[in-house]
């Protein structure tokens, strides 16, 4: 990233919790400001009147999370009023966007001290209706926003079909000759790492619980809902496609409908000597790219290639890659595209999306944690995040040793 060094120094994020688990009781914008409120805790000494913006990713924004929520969490997270907020939405990538976003601004000189993040709430997505566009109209539409299109221009529909995400997903398979057993397996081993990781304490340190509270009392929320690390190949192969007759995509080797929040601190240089941060990363650059929408999970590639041309390197230079995994069948087209094995031990070490869910504008922040957690706990040299995105793009960021 040209410019004024960047550096990724820490972060949180909620659980994630489940569709209409127990995340589900808590309002898009409380479960924003939980992962802020939480980073001031975990540096009590830092002036946050520094702070020179709140970038959020959300995708939905059509219920609790509309009007800016990035604005509305840091009040309610009891942040100075003096800071601002930004929302950003570039679909499942808005919060890597706001990570990227974050560091460009800091880069270019016009911040020093900057909380990205994202949040979503897909069990609290609620139906949305057209304003009617004649008077006395009787013929109400109502939309879904919990994922997927709505209000579709027919124009754009006919250029580019409107294909549903596990459409796309089915797409990919087809095209790239993606099998279901090996999606299943790749499902399998997301599931297995995860079950890894946490036997290991990893996640401990980047998960703030939640304290729920209702009317039967407190329900502290400390570990994801999603993931079933017990999974087999076999139960895997038991289930049916969600798409069409002889399918490959299911409900295993998808991504889930989850909710979830995270929020990462990014500082100059100057600013982490002023401190006294300790940075987990440096970010070097950031880099998007466009594909047909169709085939939309394949958009990593050239977001990556773009990413790894303006930085002179290869794929092969990543010592750690977090890619997100909307589905088994995408994430495979992708590491294929880069030459890397199907179980490649760097690419989600600790598991992915399959496993852990994915809360759409804060799977970004949480893979860009991860990776730059990760990257410093192996003493790596260079990390990847990077995923796919609805419509037909991709994002990408990469990380570098502090």
């Amino acid at each position: 990233m040209q410019g004024r060094t960047v550096y990724l120094c820490g972060g949180l994020r909620t659980p994630i919790g489940r569709y209409a688990g127990a995340l589900s009781k808590v309002r898009a914008d409380d479960l924003a400001a939980h992962p802020l409120r939480a980073l001031m805790a975990a540096y009590p000494k830092l002036d946050w009147e520094r702070v020179d913006e709140v970038i959020y990713g959300c995708v939905n924004q059509a219920g609790e999370d509309n009007r800016n929520v990035a604005r509305m969490a840091l009040l309610l997270a009891g942040m100075p009023q003096s800071v601002p907020g930004l929302t950003v939405n570039r679909l499942c990538a808005s919060g890597l966007d706001a990570v990227i976003a974050g560091a460009r601004a800091i880069a270019s000189g016009d911040s020093d001290l900057v909380v990205a993040g994202g949040v979503e709430s897909m069990s609290r997505s609620p139906f949305v209706m057209a304003k009617p566009d004649t008077a006395f109209s009787r013929s109400p539409e109502i939309y879904d926003t919990t994922i997927g299109w709505r209000f579709v221009n027919p124009a754009l529909k006919k250029a580019y079909g409107v294909d549903a995400m596990p459409e796309t997903a089915e797409n990919v398979a087809t095209d790239y000759q993606i099998n279901r057993e090996d999606q299943d397996a790749f499902a399998q081993r997301s599931q297995a790492r995860v079950g890894a990781a946490r036997a290991q304490g990893f996640f401990e340190g980047e998960i703030t619980p939640v304290t729920i509270k209702d009317r039967k009392g407190e329900t502290v929320v400390s570990q994801d809902e999603h993931p079933r690390p017990d999974t087999t190949l076999d139960a895997l192969s038991a289930l049916k496609p969600i798409v069409r007759e002889g399918g490959t995509v299911t409900a295993g080797n998808a991504s889930g409908v989850n909710d979830g929040a995270a929020a990462l601190l990014l500082a100059s240089a100057d600013m982490v000597q002023k401190l006294g941060l300790e940075p987990l990363a440096r970010i070097e650059a950031g880099a998007a790219g466009g594909v047909a929408p169709r085939v939309m999970g394949v958009g990593p590639v050239p977001a990556v290639e773009k990413l790894t041309a303006r930085l002179g390197i290869k794929v092969g230079d990543f010592d750690v890659i977090e890619l997100n995994e909307a589905f088994a069948a995408q994430a495979l087209a992708c590491t294929r595209a880069w030459g890397l094995a199907d179980d490649a031990a760097h690419v989600n070490a600790h598991g992915g999306a399959i496993a852990i869910g994915h809360p759409l504008g804060a799977s970004g922040a949480r893979i860009a944690l991860t990776a730059a957690r990760t990257l410093k706990q192996t003493g790596g040299e260079r990390a990847l995040a990077t995923m796919c995105v609805g419509v037909g793009q991709g994002s990408a960021l990469a990380l570098a040793k502090a």
